[in-house]
């Protein structure tokens, strides 16, 4: 089985604030940092480090040229990468003292896909492959359809949730990866006890991780469910966490382990993300998470 990420590439420009702003405020940050990142890349990143091999697929533009490399250093595969006009993506984050986020996404370069390109890599692609999707690049309904045509197993994690998702064929996904909020925008329910059911019964067919902060995260699908707690860290920054536990959680199964094994060590690969700043540089390797779960 051949692994794809199709995703996004982004700059991060990390402010360390006292708070989150509010409307109407200003006030200054205490430093800037610049990481690498982009949900496709931290994704990509996660999985290399977990052990499995990726290609990853995109574009970037002008100031990407360190995405590019950060790439290569880990062992992504790069070749369906394109450069494109016009400014990479990039990111505007304000972590504050606690380590909580608040991002501000430019699209950039993540928005220049072409049919063509998509066409071109899923040409390398056949039925039982995986493809990895988020929703920071356009054309995602195109790339839906067109994995589907061809059988692929489709994981998607829909963030940021917004109103191109109701252009894709969502019964399409066969894991889909997603975050309290999300969970509330895909089911109309608040209730974090009842969102898993709420989510299979909207999608029957679809197995799902919901992840639930503090709160830790659940396995749902037909079968059955898993719930797996937190591993209490001081946080740092967040940023990028979630795309940890999913590179992680993706890669365990793929490994061949047992669910409930998969959300623990997707659990520990985020808690250590969480204790570092910025977000793919965050992402730990697989020795570092086997050392953490070791008694």
């Amino acid at each position: 089985m051949k692994v794809l990420n199709f995703g996004s590439l982004n700059v991060d420009q990390v402010y360390s604030v006292d708070h989150i702003l509010r409307g109407g405020e200003t006030l200054s940050s205490e430093k800037l940092e610049l990481f690498p990142g982009g949900k496709g890349l931290n994704q990509s990143i996660a999985l290399a480090r977990a052990g499995v091999p990726v290609f990853h697929a995109g574009t970037w533009g002008e100031g990407g040229e360190m995405l590019l490399e950060l790439c290569r250093e880990n062992g992504v595969d790069t070749r369906f990468l394109r450069k494109a006009e016009g400014k990479n993506g990039h990111t505007v984050i304000q972590v504050d003292r606690n380590g909580q986020n608040g991002i501000l996404l430019f699209g950039g370069s993540n928005q220049r896909q072409t049919r063509e390109h998509i066409d071109e890599v899923l040409g390398f692609f056949e039925a039982g492959d995986m493809i990895l999707l988020q929703n920071e690049i356009n054309l995602l309904d195109y790339i839906i359809r067109r994995a589907a045509e061809k059988e692929m197993i489709i994981v998607l994690n829909p963030s940021p949730y917004n109103g191109k998702l109701k252009a894709c064929d969502l019964k399409a996904v066969t894991y889909f990866l997603v975050n309290e909020v999300e969970a509330e925008q895909m089911t109309g329910e608040s209730s974090k006890e009842a969102m898993p059911e709420k989510l299979l019964e909207a999608y029957p067919k679809s197995r799902f991780v919901l992840t639930l902060g503090s709160e830790g995260s659940v396995y749902k699908d037909a079968q059955g469910e898993y719930r797996q707690g937190i591993f209490p860290v001081k946080a740092v920054d967040t940023t990028g966490a979630g795309d940890t536990y999913t590179g992680y959680f993706i890669a365990s199964v793929l490994q061949g382990k047992e669910i409930p094994e998969a959300l623990r060590i997707a659990a520990a690969a985020s808690a250590i993300a969480v204790t570092r700043p910025g977000a793919s540089s965050s992402i730990p390797r697989m020795e570092e998470v086997e050392a953490f779960l070791e008694p």
